[in-house]
């Protein structure tokens, strides 16, 4: 007697929130038309401080994507992972869970870098300019980095294993690899993701502490990764959640098959010792390829980290050549994040819902003004590139030292392949 098949994690859908769309079409068209839409600093408070450019989400009424009851305890970041959550849901064909066995079989996953910060500076100011009767109690949860997951699993009923992943910005990743292992353990369903909302007073201050950060004034020049003229990060809010399934119970029920989350790895390196990061990265490539069953010539593409620091750009492209042998300067990489800068915890995410739809589409989204490349990398760069995709890498590594490394494969047309 045959053995079943082992479970495999299957993205069934997508939901984003990002600075250049809050549809997963409005994204995938910006993305893949290259469009930068890095401005000035606009949000209240923020003008006078020195970080000048930012990825903003700009005309998002929360009020019409949530309802009051949730609004009111619930931060911004958190308002971006409800939206995002309800979307992906739409994508893959489900809703909310009703009460009983079923409801159980539905998880939540998040991760969060800096947690509900815009919140907790309105309940601050309170404080110390009103007095303590003018804070409201839900500030004890809304600055919390758990918060998304627990409303999205409030909001839904979901009642299945939930969980927040705590792993710098790498955490993106991380949190896709634990949902994986969650439905590959018996779960149906698992809705995971991040979203970040890093642009508030108090936020920009704490991350000025960042030598990584770009203070730049020019929206075209402030985060040019794997150039000579780069000069660190430009921050965002937004992100995107994903729906993943057990593949053979999504076929069961119609679902599309977007992809599977065929392997991963993570490392520790250490906070901004970028050249060490070269060696963590180049491990947790190598591991992942090896739980995907995959060798260094599948990969199609590779999306790449780009922090825009010219010591850690250099230890990626190093990473890639290390990991990857010499197809690491063969293979396409790209970063589309340079079109709406780098949304901490979320920015892996939304590589990842790009590179699904990469594949989807065959094509390779270019990576924002960036033109003069001094790294030997095959970098995307002007307009997106044609490709036949079936493999891709998603790389992300966390100013706190974490290294993590994605290997998608792209969905298949049916359960035997």
């Amino acid at each position: 007697m045959s053995q079943p098949r082992p479970r495999r994690a299957a993205v069934t859908g997508i939901g984003v929130m990002a600075p250049n769309g809050t549809s997963t079409g409005t994204f995938w068209k910006a993305t893949q038309e290259g469009l930068s839409v890095l401005d000035r600093v606009s949000r209240e408070g923020c003008t006078h401080l020195p970080l000048r450019v930012a990825g903003e989400i700009r005309g998002f009424e929360a009020s019409s994507a949530v309802e009051e009851r949730f609004l009111v305890q619930t931060d911004r970041f958190t308002h971006f992972a409800m939206a995002a959550a309800d979307r992906a849901l739409d994508d893959a064909g489900l809703g909310p869970a009703e009460a009983g066995e079923a409801s159980f079989s539905v998880g939540v996953v998040t991760a969060a870098g800096s947690g509900g910060g815009e919140f907790g500076q309105r309940e601050l100011q309170a404080l110390w300019g009103k007095g303590s009767k003018f804070v409201g109690p839900y500030q004890s949860i809304a600055w919390f980095y758990a918060a998304s997951t627990g409303q999205i699993s409030i909001r839904n009923g979901f009642r299945g294993p939930c969980s927040v992943v705590a792993a710098d910005e790498a955490g993106g990743l991380d949190a896709l690899a634990h949902a994986a292992r969650v439905v590959r353990n018996g779960t149906d369903t698992v809705v995971v993701g991040s979203t970040e909302a890093p642009l508030a007073p108090c936020s920009i201050v704490c991350q000025l502490g960042y030598p990584e950060l770009s203070t730049a004034e020019d929206p075209e020049r402030a985060y040019r990764p794997f150039t000579a003229g780069a000069c660190g990060f430009v921050p965002a809010e937004g992100g995107a959640m994903l729906v993943v399934e057990d593949e053979d119970a999504a076929r069961g029920r119609g679902a599309s098959v977007r992809a599977l989350i065929a392997g991963h790895a993570a490392t520790f390196t250490g906070s901004s010792r970028w050249e060490e990061s070269r060696q963590g990265l180049a491990h947790a490539v190598r591991g992942a390829l090896a739980e995907a069953g995959c060798v260094p010539e599948e990969i199609d593409v590779v999306f790449a980290d780009a922090l825009g620091v010219p010591e850690a750009d250099r230890a990626e492209a190093l990473a890639i050549a290390d990991a990857l042998g010499a197809h690491g300067t063969r293979v396409p990489v790209t970063a589309p994040k340079t079109g709406i800068g780098r949304s901490y915890c979320a920015a892996p995410v939304l590589d990842t819902a790009a590179a699904v739809l990469a594949m989807e589409h065959g094509l390779i989204p270019p990576t924002p003004n960036v033109f003069d490349v001094c790294h030997d990398l095959d970098l995307v760069t002007g307009r997106a590139r044609p490709a036949e995709l079936r493999t891709a890498l998603v790389l992300s590594r966390g100013l706190m030292g974490s290294n993590s490394a994605l290997v998608l494969r792209r969905g298949a047309a049916d359960a035997s392949q």
